[in-house]
């Protein structure tokens, strides 16, 4: 079953990463407020990245990996500057 993760951009400005199996009904449920709470809170949303998977575990994996990154880097993704992400990856601080 294919699976697409999706970035939407929402009112306020914050973005929500998700991954469903079915993107048009899965957008329809968060503009009509039933999505996720963070999303209800902050409509409308605009569908703003995706990418498809063949399985729906793919997405969800690509998902959790994207929600930890910081704003910067899920800007850059999202406008296709992939050159840049290496040199946003969260460096690890030496223990002294």
């Amino acid at each position: 079953m294919k699976g697409f993760l999706y970035i939407l951009l929402c009112a306020e400005g914050s973005f929500y990463t998700g991954s469903t199996n079915d993107l048009e009904r899965r957008l329809e449920e968060h503009q009509n407020g039933e999505g996720a709470n963070h999303t209800r809170k902050r409509l409308p949303v605009e569908l703003v990245y995706t990418e498809e998977f063949d399985r729906i575990d793919e997405a969800y994996y690509r998902e959790r990996q994207i929600h930890g990154w910081s704003r910067e880097k899920k800007i850059v993704l999202i406008e296709g500057r992939n050159e840049d992400l290496p040199g946003l990856a969260k460096r690890k601080k030496k223990k002294r």
